[in-house]
């Protein structure tokens, strides 16, 4: 880890003793009463038999902020961490088949609900202030075992509720459905965490519905963008945020994509990739989630202006981004860079110089680390048809 990493790491973790030292029989105590955001999480531990329960912070009033990632524009790593700091995790251990039961219909009111929802929890003893920032999951606050949990105050979303009792919709179709609903992509992922949508219902840890519903849309909305129009010159759209650099290309090609993933660690650059075609991707990308969601991001640009091209992406990921703080960070960040306006280059290998140029990798570090040079170059059937 980096002097820099270090630093911001320390920085988070003096900021988050400070609290404590202010407000820390809120976070220790054996209850607490607040306004979840709402929020809910699911666990992968211990998997079939998982821990779940709401994420609740010691406030009452609007909370949504505390884990809404849409609306994390412009906030610093450190403000993000704290959100996720100042939220209380409670849980029970569940079986994933269990999805109906007073505490999990509550759970899934609460996710179901169009506003922040007041909570009162006791827990089976005090909570410990302990908290998770390290590793490569997003960072979590305080967690407690649930004694006995009171809900109250929920107001139900209609487009979610409607969602909620179909029983009949596929959990693949009841996420597309919302999401062409407008619902945001961070509410849809917890309705499929908690268990409410499709026919054979089952909770889901929630690291794993993330990159099932970017999956999901992101592969609907390519379905449509094939029929489209290609481009016929180059683009390139950039974003820097959280000490990531993001640098998206377009050219003019049928729809292949690669995102390229570049990391600094202990002064040594590490590289990670996947790509696909027009058939998609049929195993599991090697960078994880961050490719659905850049791919959701893209994918959406070229839907909405009804056209279709080849997507390079390189990810650079800064000393700065010291602790991760979960896959909507690239979805976000993506979304943002194509809301810029594009550099517009004639010719492929122009992009490429300009893009790199933009980060501290060079050209042949990239290319030498994808496969979108082969990709190009090769011919299969789906180019002539």
């Amino acid at each position: 880890m980096s002097s820099d990493s270090q630093e911001i790491r320390r920085s988070i973790l003096l900021k988050w003793h400070e609290s404590l030292s202010k407000y820390g029989n809120l976070f220790s105590s054996d209850s607490i009463s607040g306004t979840s955001p709402p929020s809910v999480f699911v666990g992968s531990y211990n998997y079939p038999k998982v821990f779940v329960g709401p994420m609740v912070p010691p406030i009452h009033g609007d909370t949504e902020l505390l884990d809404s990632p849409e609306k994390w524009k412009g906030r610093t790593l450190e403000e993000i961490v704290n959100f996720r700091l100042n939220l209380v995790r409670g849980i029970k251990k569940i079986p994933i088949e269990q999805t109906q039961g007073r505490y999990i219909e509550n759970l899934q009111e609460v996710t179901m609900s169009s506003k922040p929802t007041d909570l009162d929890l006791i827990f089976t003893k005090n909570v410990s202030s302990n908290i998770s920032i390290g590793g490569e999951s997003a960072p979590f606050g305080p967690v407690g075992e649930i004694k006995s949990a009171k809900f109250s105050g929920s107001t139900s979303s209609k487009p979610i509720e409607r969602i909620f009792y179909d029983r009949d919709m596929k959990a693949q179709d009841a996420v597309l459905k919302l999401y062409n609903s407008g619902i945001e992509i961070s509410k849809i992922q917890k309705c499929f965490s908690i268990g409410m949508l499709g026919k054979n219902r089952k909770l889901v840890p929630t690291k794993w519905s993330i990159t099932a519903t970017d999956d999901i849309i992101s592969k609907s909305i390519v379905e449509k963008i094939l029929e489209n129009s290609l481009i016929d010159t180059c683009k390139i759209f950039s974003h820097e945020h959280l000490g990531n650099i993001f640098l998206v290309i377009l050219f003019p090609h049928r729809w292949i994509f690669e995102m390229i993933e570049a990391w600094h660690a202990n002064g040594i650059i590490g590289f990670g990739s996947d790509s696909e075609d027009a058939r998609g991707i049929n195993h599991s990308p090697r960078i994880a989630g961050a490719y659905f969601a850049a791919k959701l991001a893209v994918s959406e640009y070229l839907l909405k202006n009804n056209i279709q091209a080849g997507v390079l992406i390189f990810r650079e990921i800064r000393p700065e981004y010291a602790i991760p703080v979960g896959v909507w960070q690239v979805r976000e960040g993506i979304r943002e860079a194509m809301k810029q306006d594009p550099q517009i280059i004639t010719d492929f290998n122009s992009a490429l110089n300009i893009a790199s140029a933009k980060t501290s990798v060079s050209k042949n570090e990239w290319i030498r680390n994808g496969s979108i040079t082969n990709m190009i170059r090769q011919k299969t059937l789906l180019d002539f048809i």
